[in-house]
């Protein structure tokens, strides 16, 4: 006798299937977009996107408050 250890694919699954990775693929080119979009904003503002820089940049306007 022999089992079947797996299930026939169904239309369904093919569906799901699709859906999941052109669902991933969306996800993907989101993310990528928000980082560009980021990347412009800050670079517009003149903001530093890493911490590193982003320190120094908040002394820097903390210091322009106070003078004021």
């Amino acid at each position: 006798m022999t089992g079947h250890t797996q299930l026939a694919i169904t239309p369904r699954d093919r569906f799901l299937e699709t859906a999941q990775k052109e669902l991933a693929a969306f996800e993907q080119r989101e993310r990528e977009f928000s980082r560009k979009e980021r990347q412009e904003r800050a670079a517009e503002l003149q903001i530093p996107l890493h911490k590193s820089e982003l320190h120094s940049w908040a002394g820097a306007c903390n210091k322009i408050v106070m003078d004021r």
